[in-house]
């Protein structure tokens, strides 16, 4: 049996891809750390659930498996996760925004813009 190590496709990835993965396993921490905290809340697990969508998508993406797609899939899978974010929280401004979650969804903004080059750059 081939060794997982083994079926990591990682040197085909761009430096962009892998900064990608940078930010998408970095706003899975922080989904990680909020989903244990709320448990056994609802909300604790759609956290990990959220959590769970980004490791398996950096799993997909390097084992090679239809990266294109998923760069296409995790752009309305971030966006909605900063929609509901805001729909959840309601800030009045900034100073209302705790900082983790600022960095947060600065974070996955700019996971959106890569994903969104990448997936222009796979056509």
């Amino acid at each position: 049996m081939a060794r997982m190590a083994d079926r990591f496709d990682l040197d085909s990835l761009s430096p962009l891809a892998r900064f990608g993965i940078v930010l998408a396993l970095s706003s899975a921490l922080v989904h990680l750390v909020l989903g244990v905290g709320f448990l056994p809340h609802p909300m604790g697990v759609a956290f990990l659930l959220a959590t769970g969508g980004f490791l398996g998508a950096v799993y997909l993406l390097a084992m090679g498996y239809r990266r294109r797609l998923l760069y296409l899939v995790g752009i309305p899978f971030v966006g909605i996760q900063i929609v509901l974010w805001y729909v959840f929280n309601r800030p009045a401004g900034l100073s209302d925004v705790p900082a983790v979650h600022l960095l947060d969804k600065l974070v996955q903004v700019a996971l959106i813009g890569v994903l969104v080059v990448l997936h222009r750059r796979e056509r």
